[in-house]
């Protein structure tokens, strides 16, 4: 209680200082003219003080009075009070701590205000003046030589001591401030940048699902349109084929809108469906078939297990460029190769149907979005017209991303 207590105290007598400095300056300076007063009148036992008293005030006042402007001149400070301290020793002062008490604030705040080089050249300048005066001084004669060097040395350093003390506690603590708002503020940009990382990947989910079932519900539905009266049951077909599509494209929003929730704080929420693989390849070829792409799946080497984030991002790769091929080429089968080789699958999507003009392909995000899938597990993607005709994307993914990479990917 008593800690609580002084810190307090300190901590207010610390603000007002810092509000009136002049008045804490004006209140040191009466102080020390106390001390010098004081001072003056001391004497050894049976020897008289001396008789020059007004020399004696003057000196003392100036050396008090130059201390008010030790914020902004603290070396000039020194070299006045040092000047009038060995003036008063040299009159026959006594030299005592309270003689010495301008000097020693003066060295005080030379030691906290200024560079180490000013301390060293300055204070220990006054401090030999000092002591050659003490020692050459009449009022000191029937003391050692011994203690006449040292007690003026002994009570000079020890302010200087004391300054570069609080010198170093202050860059110390303007250290420790400058690391907090540095760690701060690298707090926040983290955060900014997780929010960022979170609205692209929500971004791709969205697009990604949007774009490939409204792709096939507009495919879906032309065709419809267009042998509504020639095949009216093949009509039929198609239209509960595009009930479907809408149906998996809510179903899709659902699941991915679902992720700005936190599921597990509501018991009674119902549980997110899980995030589509490799395994919904099968629904995802009918659906294109419905809308008139023929789409053929091989599979080369023995099948592995892929990581969540793996399967998800190899789904959403076939099924963009699935997409692609049926708005932008005048295609009508493709072909996707799954290639299973060592630590990698490798992917191809290939259509031999000439493209739509470059303008109407180059609006869109899908290979953006390809890419950066495929790079945020650690994998590539190119993607380019073939030689000899039609469009290829080609993409090699790792089997298993770190933790750290699949992070972003997984849904």
């Amino acid at each position: 209680m008593s800690i609580s207590l002084d810190r307090r105290y300190a901590d207010r007598l610390e603000e007002f200082s810092s509000r009136h400095p002049f008045l804490i300056d004006l209140a040191m300076v009466l102080a020390l003219l106390g001390c010098t007063a004081l001072g003056g009148s001391l004497t050894m036992p049976g020897a008289a003080p001396p008789d020059q008293d007004m020399t004696a005030t003057a000196l003392s006042g100036v050396a008090c009075l130059v201390l008010l402007k030790h914020r902004t001149h603290p070396r000039a400070c020194v070299v006045v009070a040092g000047g009038c301290t060995v003036a008063a020793i040299a009159l026959g002062y006594l030299v005592t701590p309270l003689l010495l008490a301008p000097m020693m604030a003066a060295l005080y705040w030379l030691a906290a205000l200024t560079d180490p080089k000013s301390t060293r050249v300055y204070g220990l300048t006054v401090v030999v003046a000092v002591t050659l005066a003490a020692v050459s001084s009449d009022s000191m004669n029937h003391i050692s030589l011994l203690l006449r060097t040292i007690g003026p040395i002994f009570w000079l350093l020890l302010p200087l001591a004391a300054g570069k003390t609080t010198q170093l506690r202050r860059a110390y603590l303007q250290s420790v401030q400058a690391r907090a708002e540095h760690a701060e503020r690298t707090r926040e940009e983290e955060a900014r940048l997780r929010v960022t990382e979170e609205r692209m990947r929500i971004a791709r989910e969205l697009h990604d699902v949007v774009a490939h079932h409204m792709a096939l519900a507009n495919a879906q539905a032309g065709t419809a349109a267009h042998l509504a009266l020639t095949h009216p049951e093949q009509t039929q077909k198609i239209l509960t084929d595009l009930t479907g599509t809408t149906s998996s494209a809510l179903r899709e929003l659902k699941a991915t809108l679902g992720l700005l929730r936190e599921n597990d704080t509501d018991p009674g929420s119902a549980a997110l469906d899980p995030s589509p693989g490799l395994g919904r390849l099968p629904e995802l070829v009918t659906a294109c078939e419905s809308a008139g792409l023929r789409v053929t799946v091989t599979t080369e080497g023995e099948p592995q297990p892929l990581s969540p984030g793996v399967d998800l991002t190899a789904y959403r790769i076939v099924q963009e460029a699935l997409t692609n091929v049926t708005k932008h080429a005048a295609a009508e089968a493709a072909h996707v190769r799954l290639a299973y080789t060592g630590s990698r699958l490798l992917i191809t999507v290939v259509n031999e149907g000439p493209g739509k003009p470059e303008p109407a392909r180059g609006r869109g995000f899908g290979l953006v979005g390809m890419r950066e899938r495929a790079q945020s597990i650690g994998g590539e993607l190119c993607a380019g017209p073939r030689p000899q005709g039609g469009f290829e994307v080609t993409t090699a993914l790792p089997l298993h991303a770190s933790p750290d990479l699949a992070e972003g990917t997984t849904a």
